[in-house]
């Protein structure tokens, strides 16, 4: 069996950046599943995730797991 080489290091980084660079939430559930306060949900008319913030205590655990990058932790200046 012939082994065929795979992308330079150069390469693979720009495609990554293309491939991740677009923020589009897919509905993937990964932060639903890893919130702790369980305020991310999924609405079941349009399937869009839907996250409760009177219940998010703002730990940012679905920010950085999310693989689009679709979730970014703002300061609220109503406080």
């Amino acid at each position: 069996m012939a082994v065929e080489p795979g992308l330079l290091k150069r390469e693979a980084l720009k495609e990554a950046r293309r491939c991740l660079s677009l923020r589009d939430c897919e509905s993937c559930e990964v932060c639903e599943l890893l919130c702790p306060d369980l305020c991310i949900t999924r609405d079941e008319k349009t399937g869009e995730i839907l996250i409760d913030l009177d219940y998010c205590k703002g730990c940012g655990i679905c920010a950085s797991v999310c693989p689009k990058g679709a979730i970014q932790m703002v300061l609220d200046d109503s406080a």
